[in-house]
C-alpha cells in the first residue's frame, strides 16, 4: 500500500505539543486551520466509536502520537444522541440508550464529565389489571407486588434471594473487568461461592431461572436479561444465553441500568474531548479499507481520495468479523442481531389497562409480553422465519427520568420519548426484504404494545411539522448498513466469557490477535458489549505495557 497525496475529510486540528512534526502525507484546511496527517503514528485506530474515543484517549494522555479514522461524518458510533425528527428540537439516544457497564474507574481515570441517573422503579410488568412493579426505593412495595401477583411470598423471597446473590457476584467480578484477565479458575476462587458460580457458568441460566421461580412472568422478567441482542433459547447448552445475562448484571458492582444525562451522545462527546484535549488527531468521513499485519492502513476519503497511514499499533474499534475482511482473511461466521429498536416521541404517555400510573410504569423498563412461555414462543417463531405474532418487547421512557433532552417547550406540552426494544427479532427475517419486513415487524410490535393500553399507542404520537408521525425503527439490517456492524449485532459478535479460556492468554487484555501489531479495542474483544468503554481501554493498556 502506497501513501498517495490526496486529502480526507477532516474535521479537527490537534497536534501533540513539544514533539517534531512529521512529514506530511496530506493537510487540508477546516474551520480555519490545516490539520498535517503524519506518515507514521504510535497507534491508528479505526473506528471513533465510544470504545475506540476511549482507547485514543488514554494512548494520547500517555504520550502517544494516536490518529482515529472515522467512516462517518460524526463519532460516536452507537452511543449518539440525534434529533431523529429534524423539525421537533429533542434529542434521542437513538442506538445504545443506557448505561451500565461504563467503569466509575473510566470515569475518574479519564475526569469525564458525565452524568448518569439512577431510575426510581426498575421494572413493571403488567399482568391483567395489575402487574409487577419493582420499586428500587422501596423492598415492601416490591414484596406486596409479588404477592398480589402470585399469591404468596415465596416468590418475592426466591426473587430477593437469587439478586442478593447476584449483586454479591457482581461487587467481586466487576473490577476484573478493568485487570488483566484471570484464568477460569482463578475468577473462580475469587468469586468463592460455588452455587453462584454454577448458577452463572455453568448451568443454562433458563433451567435454573425455572426451578428457581414459579411464576411464568416472574420467569420472564428475569429471563430478558439473557436475551437482549441475543438469539438463543435460554436452556442453550452453549451458555450464551448465560453470558449475555451475565454482563446485564453485574455492571459497576450493582447491575443497575441508568440514565445518561443528556442523551448519550454526552457519554461520546466526552471522551471526543478527552481524546482531542490529550492531542488525539480524530479524522471522519475516513473509511479504512484495507489493514496489513505490519501496520499499514489504507483510507478512503468522502471526497475520493485514497492514502495510507502507519502504525506502530493498529487498533481495530469494528468488529472482528470486519477485521478479518480488512486483513484479507478468510471470514468466519457472520454474525447475526436479534433486536428492533423503536424511537417514538408522544404527545402524552398512553393510559394503561392495569392500574398504575404511567409515571410510575414506563419511568424503569416496561416489559411487555415476555412471561418465559411467551419469549419461548416467540423464539420458536422466529427460528422458524416468522416474525413472532407476539411480539416480546420492552420500553422505557428517557425523559421521566431526564427531561433535558427535550426543548423548554417540548418540556412545558408534557411531550416524552419511549424508547422500545424489540426481542428474537433475528436479521434472516428482513434479508429478504428490508422494508416490509420492518413494516411488519413494527405492526407486530406496536400490537404487542398496545395489547397492555387502554389506547392505542398510534394516538399518542406527537407529529412533525409535515404531519407524519414521530417515529423511527431500526432493523438489524438498518444496524449494519447505517454502523457498520455485521449483521447488526450490537454486540459485534457472540459474547464471550470475562476470563482467559487458553492458558497464555492469563495476565494478557483479551484483545490480542494472532498479528502482534493488530488489537480489538470494540465491543467484540473479550468483556466487551454494551457502553462500556472497557475494550477500549484494555487495547490501550495492552499498548502501554508491551
Amino acid at each position: 500500500m502506497t501513501p498517495k497525496r490526496s486529502r480526507p475529510n477532516n474535521t479537527d486540528n490537534h497536534h501533540q505539543s513539544g514533539r517534531a512534526r512529521p512529514t506530511p502525507v496530506k493537510a487540508q484546511r477546516a474551520a480555519g486551520n490545516v490539520l498535517t496527517i503524519a506518515a507514521r503514528y504510535d497507534a491508528v485506530i479505526v473506528g471513533a466509536g465510544h470504545n475506540g474515543l476511549t482507547a485514543a484517549a488514554y494512548l494520547a494522555r500517555a504520550g502517544r502520537r494516536v490518529l482515529v479514522l472515522e467512516r462517518l461524518g460524526q463519532v460516536g458510533g452507537a452511543a449518539v444522541s440525534s434529533r431523529v425528527f429534524p423539525s421537533v428540537d429533542a434529542w434521542l439516544s437513538r442506538y445504545s440508550y443506557l448505561v451500565s457497564l461504563f467503569p466509575r474507574r473510566i470515569i475518574t481515570e479519564l475526569e469525564l464529565p458525565i452524568t448518569l441517573r439512577r431510575r426510581r422503579y426498575s421494572s413493571f410488568t403488567p399482568v391483567d389489571n395489575g402487574g409487577l412493579l419493582v420499586d428500587a426505593d422501596d423492598v415492601a412495595a416490591t414484596a406486596s407486588s409479588f404477592g398480589a401477583l402470585t399469591g404468596g411470598a415465596a416468590e418475592y423471597a426466591a426473587w430477593a434471594e437469587f439478586h442478593a446473590r447476584l449483586e454479591r457476584a457482581a461487587d467481586r467480578l466487576f473490577p476484573t473487568m478493568t485487570e488483566p484477565l484471570m484464568s477460569r479458575a482463578q475468577l473462580r476462587a475469587m468469586l468463592d461461592d460455588d452455587e453462584t458460580w454454577r448458577i452463572l457458568f455453568e448451568e443454562p441460566i433458563g433451567h435454573h431461572v425455572a426451578s428457581r421461580f414459579e411464576s411464568d412472568v416472574v420467569r420472564g422478567t428475569v429471563l430478558t436479561d439473557a436475551l437482549i441482542g441475543t438469539f438463543a433459547d435460554p436452556g442453550d447448552a452453549s451458555l450464551l444465553p448465560n453470558r449475555c445475562f451475565l454482563y446485564h448484571v453485574i455492571g459497576n458492582g450493582h447491575g443497575r441500568w441508568d440514565v445518561p444525562v443528556s442523551g448519550m451522545g454526552t457519554v461520546s462527546g466526552a471522551l471526543h474531548m478527552a481524546a482531542l484535549q490529550a492531542g488525539a488527531q480524530i479524522v471522519t468521513g475516513a473509511e479504512v479499507t484495507a489493514l496489513d499485519p505490519s501496520g499499514a492502513v489504507a483510507v478512503a476519503g468522502a471526497d475520493g481520495s485514497e492514502y495510507e497511514v502507519r502504525g506502530d499499533y493498529v487498533l481495530a474499534g469494528c468488529a472482528p468479523s470486519m477485521l478479518r475482511r480488512l486483513l484479507g482473511e478468510s471470514p468466519a461466521e457472520a454474525p447475526e442481531g436479534a433486536q428492533m429498536k423503536v424511537n417514538m416521541l408522544l404527545r402524552r404517555l398512553p393510559r394503561l389497562r392495569a392500574d398504575v400510573d404511567p409515571d410510575v410504569a414506563f419511568s424503569g423498563t416496561f416489559h411487555v409480553n415476555e412471561s418465559m412461555t411467551q419469549l419461548d414462543a416467540a423464539f420458536t417463531q422466529a427460528a422458524a422465519g416468522r416474525i413472532p405474532e407476539v411480539a416480546p418487547c420492552e420500553v422505557y421512557c428517557h425523559t421521566l427520568t431526564d427531561d433535558s433532552i427535550l426543548s423548554p417547550s417540548l418540556r412545558a406540552d408534557g411531550v416524552h420519548t419511549l424508547t422500545l426494544f424489540g426481542l428474537h427479532m433475528p436479521a434472516r427475517l428482513f434479508r429478504e426484504d428490508n422494508e416490509q419486513a420492518r413494516s411488519a415487524a413494527v405492526r407486530s410490535l406496536l400490537a404487542s404494545l398496545n395489547s397492555m393500553l387502554a389506547e392505542p399507542i398510534e394516538e399518542c404520537l406527537l407529529r412533525d411539522d409535515d404531519g407524519r408521525p414521530c417515529l423511527e425503527a431500526h432493523t438489524p439490517i438498518d444496524i449494519e448498513e447505517h454502523l457498520g456492524m455485521p449483521g447488526g449485532h450490537i454486540f459485534h459478535e457472540d459474547l464471550s466469557w470475562p476470563f482467559a479460556e487458553a492458558a497464555h492468554d492469563v495476565g494478557r487484555w483479551g484483545v490480542e490477535t494472532e498479528h502482534p501489531r493488530i488489537l480489538v479495542c470494540g465491543a467484540g474483544a473479550r468483556r466487551g458489549g454494551g457502553v462500556s468503554g472497557i475494550p477500549g481501554r484494555a487495547a490501550a493498556m495492552a499498548v502501554l505495557r508491551t
